[in-house]
C-alpha cells in the first residue's frame, strides 16, 4: 500500500559562518495537496518556527541549531523530515568564505601538534565549512583510520604506536578538502610537553659600515650567542658584515630550511632603526641618510616565518630604536596572522637606544651581557627574557638610559631547552660551515709550516700557521701569511738565510681552500684592486672573510657606547672615558685569536 506522504527531498545539515544567508529544502509527494512547518530545537528546546509554511526555508545564520520539517495533508497524515545541523562558526579568518563559495568545503580550524604521554588521551580537532556539512575522515602515516570518520578525533589510552603525522579529509558533494598534518608524538616522560622537530638559528652581526659608525659589539656578540645556541641543539649560521643583497639572500636561505614543528631564532647586532612600530635592520652598504628601501624589514621576515608553520619564531634585535628621517614613507607590510608562536625581544625600548659596553680587548652589548646569563635556563621562552629584562633594569650603567622589551604572542609554555624529535633532514646542513683539517705544507728548502683552522663565524674563518723547527742550512727564517680577499687562496712566504751563502731568499707556496658557506650564500664581492693581509711571524695568523670587520680601542679603555657611536662611562673610574671615540681599525686575528682562547660563554675581563 502506497503511504500517503512521501518526501523526495530531504533537507541536509550545512556548516556556514555567522551572517551567512541560505535556505533549507524539503520536497514531498501526497495523494491530496499538502502543508508545510518548521521547526527548530536549540538546547532541549524545540519551537515551532512561526511564518515557516513554505518548503523552503531561508535562514540567516546567528546560532548553531537544529531543523526538521512536518509535512500534511488534508486526510490528518503527517510526516516528519531528517533532523539536520545548522552549525554556525563564530569566528572564521579573513576572506573565508571566498567570495565566490560554492559549498566546497573550506577548513576553518587544523589540528595542533601534541606531545601526549602513554595512557593518556589523545584528542585532535579539526572544522570545516561546507553547504552540505561536510564528512570527515582521519588518516595517521597516510594511512586511513577506519573508525575515525568525526572532526574530533579521540583515543582513550593512547600508545607509543598511536605516534605519527595526522591529517583528516573533509569532503562533500562539491569536493574534499584536506587539513594541515600534525605531528603527534607519544612518550612516557612526564616533563617533556613540548618538543620542536628542529632547531635552526640565523644570526646577523653587522660592524663595519661604509657610510655610518663603526660598531664593537656585535662581532663578539654574535660569537657568545652561536656557542650557547649549539649548546641548546640549534643549527646555527653566523655572519658578519653583510651588504643588502647578501642580508636577502641569508634570510631566503633561512625561510627555505623552516617547516612544521621548528623552533626558529633570528637574532641582529648593528644599526636599525623603528619607524610606526615596524622595525629595519641597516646593511653596510646603506647610504647616509638611508630609507626604507635601503634596509630589510624584520615584520616581513617574520610574516615568511608564520608561512612556514614553525612552532617558535623568536626575534632577538640588538640595535637602536629611534627613526631620524620622518620623511620616509613606511613600506608596505601585512598584519601578523595571530598564531600564538612568536616572541620578540628588544634590546631597548621604543624610541630609544642600545648601548655597548667596551672593556679591554672585547666588547659587548648590554643586552647580550644579560642574555648569555639565562639563555640556556629550562623555563618559558617568555620568562627566561623577562629574567633579562630585570637585570638590565638593575645595571646603574644604563639606568634611565636602556630598558629591554618584550612583546609576544606565545600561547604555549614552549622553552629553547625543549627536545628535538625530527621529522625529517630539510636542515640537516644548516650551520655546518666546512673546517679544513689541520695540515703541514713544505717549502722546497726543506722547512715545514703547520696550518690549523677554526671556523669562529659562518663567513669567518681564523687561520694560524705555525714555523716548525728549520733545517739545520737555514737561519734567520721569517714567515709571512697572505689571503687574497678576491680568492680563498693562502700564500705563505718564507724569507730566509742560506748558511752556505749567507744570502737572503724567498719562498712562497699558496694553497686554495674548499669554498666556505659564505661561498653557498653568496657570490664574491667585487674590489677594485686586489688586496692582501698580511701577518709576518714565526708564528702567524689570518682571518679568512668577505671583508674585514674588526673594530677595536687600542687604549684599552672601559666605556659604554650606543650604536650611533656615543659613549658613556663605564663603572670603572680608573679605566673610564666619556668622550665619543673612533673606532680603531686593527687586526682581526687578534681578537679571533682572544675568543679562541676565551671560549663561549665567558665573561671577558
Amino acid at each position: 500500500m502506497q503511504e500517503a506522504i512521501v518526501i523526495t527531498e530531504q533537507p541536509v545539515s550545512v556548516s556556514v559562518p555567522v551572517g551567512y544567508s541560505f535556505a533549507l529544502r524539503c520536497r514531498a509527494e501526497g495523494r491530496t495537496s499538502l502543508q508545510y512547518q518548521w521547526f527548530c530545537q536549540h538546547q532541549s528546546i524545540c519551537r515551532q518556527i512561526p511564518g515557516a509554511t513554505k518548503q523552503d526555508l531561508p535562514i540567516t545564520a546567528q546560532q548553531t541549531q537544529l531543523y526538521t520539517c512536518r509535512i500534511n495533508d488534508f486526510n490528518k497524515n503527517a510526516v516528519f523530515s531528517d533532523w539536520v545541523k545548522v552549525e554556525v562558526h563564530q569566528c572564521v579568518a579573513r576572506g573565508l568564505p571566498p567570495q565566490l563559495w560554492g559549498g566546497e568545503p573550506v577548513i576553518v580550524l587544523n589540528p595542533t601538534e601534541q606531545r601526549v604521554e602513554v595512557g593518556k588521551p589523545l584528542q585532535l580537532h579539526c572544522a570545516a565549512m561546507g553547504v552540505p556539512a561536510p564528512s570527515y575522515q582521519w588518516y595517521r602515516n597516510g594511512n586511513l583510520l577506519e573508525h575515525q570518520k568525526k572532526k574530533n578525533l579521540w583515543i582513550t589510552h593512547a600508545k607509543i604506536s598511536d605516534s605519527g603525522t595526522y591529517l583528516c579529509c573533509a569532503s562533500n558533494s562539491h569536493g574534499e578538502h584536506w587539513t594541515n598534518a600534525v605531528d603527534i608524538h607519544v612518550g612516557t616522560s612526564r616533563s617533556e610537553k613540548y618538543f620542536a622537530t628542529g632547531k635552526i638559528a640565523l644570526l646577523v652581526g653587522n660592524n663595519r659600515y661604509q657610510h655610518h659608525p663603526n660598531l664593537m659589539a656585535p662581532i663578539t656578540d654574535v660569537f657568545e650567542l652561536s656557542r650557547l645556541l649549539e649548546q641548546l641543539g640549534f643549527q646555527v649560521v653566523s655572519l658578519l658584515d653583510l651588504n643588502k643583497a647578501e642580508m636577502v639572500t641569508a634570510v631566503s636561505r633561512f625561510l627555505q630550511l623552516l617547516g612544521k614543528g621548528v623552533y626558529a631564532i633570528f637574532y641582529y647586532a648593528g644599526h636599525g632603526y623603528e619607524h610606526s612600530g615596524r622595525n629595519y635592520m641597516v646593511p653596510v652598504d646603506a647610504p647616509q641618510p638611508y630609507a626604507p628601501e635601503n634596509c630589510i624589514s624584520v615584520q616581513r621576515i617574520l610574516q615568511k616565518m608564520q608561512q612556514q608553520q614553525t612552532a617558535l619564531n623568536l626575534i632577538l634585535l640588538d640595535t637602536c630604536r629611534k627613526w631620524y628621517n620622518p620623511e620616509c614613507a613606511l613600506s608596505q607590510v601585512q598584519p601578523l596572522e595571530p598564531w600564538g608562536n612568536t616572541v620578540y625581544g628588544y634590546a631597548t625600548s621604543e624610541d630609544a637606544e642600545a648601548y655597548e659596553l667596551q672593556d679591554g680587548e672585547f666588547s659587548s652589548g648590554i643586552f647580550m651581557k644579560y642574555l648569555k646569563k639565562h639563555i640556556l635556563q629550562e623555563k618559558k621562552v617568555t620568562h627566561m627574557l623577562e629574567d633579562v629584562l630585570e637585570d638590565i633594569g638593575r645595571d646603574p650603567l644604563v639606568t634611565g638610559k636602556q630598558v629591554m622589551e618584550i612583546k609576544h604572542t606565545l600561547k604555549e609554555a614552549r622553552s629553547l631547552t625543549d627536545p628535538i624529535c625530527p621529522l625529517g633532514a630539510a636542515a640537516e646542513h644548516w650551520g655546518r660551515g666546512y673546517e679544513p683539517l689541520s695540515k703541514m705544507v713544505t717549502f722546497p728548502c726543506g722547512a715545514q709550516v703547520e696550518l690549523r683552522f677554526h671556523r669562529l663565524f659562518s663567513n669567518v674563518m681564523y687561520v694560524s700557521a705555525k714555523l716548525q723547527p728549520p733545517p739545520a742550512h737555514i737561519t734567520d727564517a721569517r714567515l709571512l701569511l697572505c689571503q687574497s680577499t678576491t680568492d680563498v687562496v693562502l700564500q705563505l712566504d718564507l724569507h730566509y738565510t742560506r748558511l752556505s751563502t749567507k744570502q737572503r731568499t724567498c719562498e712562497s707556496l699558496q694553497t686554495t681552500l674548499q669554498k666556505s658557506l659564505l661561498g653557498q650564500f653568496f657570490s664574491q664581492r667585487n674590489y677594485s684592486q686586489p688586496n692582501y693581509q698580511r701577518t709576518p711571524a714565526c708564528s702567524g695568523s689570518v682571518c679568512l672573510q668577505d671583508a674585514l670587520v674588526l673594530s677595536t680601542d687600542p687604549k684599552g679603555q672601559a666605556s659604554l657606547r650606543t650604536g650611533s657611536g656615543h659613549s658613556l662611562p663605564s663603572n670603572n673610574p680608573s679605566n673610564s672615558s666619556s668622550e665619543p671615540e673612533e673606532n680603531d681599525e686593527s687586526d682581526l686575528s687578534e681578537l679571533c685569536s682572544a675568543l679562541l682562547r676565551a671560549g663561549p660563554g665567558q665573561d671577558y675581563p
